[in-house]
């Protein structure tokens, strides 16, 4: 009997046809967080348990509902990681890379966490994670959104605004939470379960409640803005001056308090109306006290993740995504001696001609067959070696996009007949 093998649900596969508009986002993140003095960093996908509960928060979904956590044969709790920032602290601590050091850190990869499957919102899920640590001002705040800002100019996606809030000291927070689970308790009949179980635990995140049933109950409720802390409201007030100068439009949200608890101060979000529900494309901000709730030295922190599946699909609206890029070249054998004498010359073109691409015939097949492949490949070029060609030391050189007849080649010349024959199959017709 066979078993039809399917993929684990909210684990998608990402196909060489789709691929290119992955690589043009992590290649153009790659290359300006360079330029802004960003460092790669890789981490585990694996890490202890507790890690997650002390960062993220044991009252937070994330913690709650929806990590992948499992006992290891040695009997120990470990967690598939479900964002990137806790790792990378982590490591800092474990590396001994503190100690009144800056870091300016990026990374990419997977993430996990056990939600209900959509659009935009999946099991394994992909970011690109940015952190800059041990700088406490606004100014790094400002400059992380320039990048981002940036980012999308580079990338073509025009679809995109800029949230941002302030969510206070953690003692300033405290004194607001008190005055907020007042304010639901004394409008519990309206809140829904979620919100319920949230009072206790996380009351702040019923702010975020998604269930339009709440909205009325949430507009009236107070505002984290109108209860911040003297140094925090500066901190703010120097954040949004520093935008306005460099022409960053933003919006205040005071609801905006994002989902995991070792946010302070400067939080901020990149929202499309492109993506239906899950309108959240880069999310962040500052973590000022999560170095020393892990164990290390007090240390500032700020950083985002941007969500790679979700800017793929505004990239592929916007029509930014690259086409796949064809061979240049595909080179036809036929003949005992010409299959084997096949590879090297395509290794010594390959040498001569690093930046063409080209797609040796593979596995045999008549002249009618081969030639089919070479069509079907997308090459401008089919080079042509049979016994007899290869016993006379040449090439058949024939364009296959065009009219223009086949033609032969010295051997040893082939690498500057290739180029001749490509540009000339470039040139716009007159």
């Amino acid at each position: 009997m066979t078993v039809d093998i399917q993929p684990i649900r909210g684990m998608n596969d990402v196909l060489p046809a789709q691929i290119g508009a992955w690589q043009r986002l992590e290649d153009c993140a790659r290359e300006l967080l360079a330029s802004y003095g960003y460092e790669e960093i890789r981490v585990p996908v694996v890490e202890h348990t507790a890690l997650f509960k002390r960062a993220i928060g044991e009252y937070t979904d994330v913690v709650e509902k929806e990590m992948y956590t499992f006992c290891d044969q040695g009997g120990e709790s470990l967690t598939l990681r479900p964002e990137a920032t806790a790792g990378i602290m982590r490591a800092l601590i474990s590396n001994g890379m503190l100690r009144g050091q800056r870091h300016k850190l990026w990374c990419v990869g997977p993430m996990f966490r056990h939600e209900r499957p959509q659009k935009g919102r999946y099991r394994q899920f992909n970011q690109i994670d940015v952190e800059a640590v041990g700088v406490p001002g606004p100014d790094v705040d400002a400059e992380l959104i320039a990048l981002t800002t940036r980012l999308w100019r580079r990338l073509g996606i025009e679809r995109v605004r800029l949230e941002i809030n302030s969510l206070g000291t953690p003692e300033s927070r405290r004194a607001y939470r008190e005055k907020l689970v007042g304010y639901f308790r004394a409008h519990e009949g309206a809140l829904d379960a979620d919100s319920r179980r949230r009072l206790e635990g996380n009351p702040l995140r019923i702010l975020d409640s998604k269930n339009p049933e709440m909205r009325a109950v949430v507009a009236g409720a107070p505002l984290l803005t109108d209860h911040l802390d003297p140094e925090s409201r500066e901190h703010f007030d120097a954040l949004c001056a520093a935008l306005t100068s460099i022409g960053i439009p933003f919006q205040i949200n005071p609801r905006l308090v994002r989902g995991l608890d070792y946010y302070s101060r400067t939080v901020f979000e990149w929202i499309t109306d492109a993506l239906g529900s899950q309108d959240a494309v880069c999310s962040g901000g500052r973590y000022d006290g999560l170095i020393a709730q892990l164990g290390g030295e007090p240390t500032p922190g700020i950083g985002f993740a941007m969500g790679v599946e979700r800017v793929v699909e505004l990239l592929l609206q916007a029509g930014q995504a690259p086409a796949a890029r064809a061979a240049d070249v595909y080179v036809v054998v036929s003949g005992a001696r010409a299959t084997a004498a096949g590879i090297g010359l395509v290794e010594r073109l390959r040498d001569e001609l690093p930046a063409r691409r080209f797609d040796l015939n593979l596995g045999g097949g008549n002249f009618k067959a081969q030639f089919r492949r070479a069509d079907r490949s997308g090459a401008a070029l089919a080079l042509i070696l049979g016994d007899d060609e290869l016993a006379r030391g040449v090439a058949g050189v024939k364009p296959l996009r065009n009219e223009a007849g086949q033609s032969e080649c010295p051997l040893p010349e082939l690498a500057a007949a290739i180029e001749a024959a490509l540009a000339g199959a470039a040139a716009p017709a007159e």
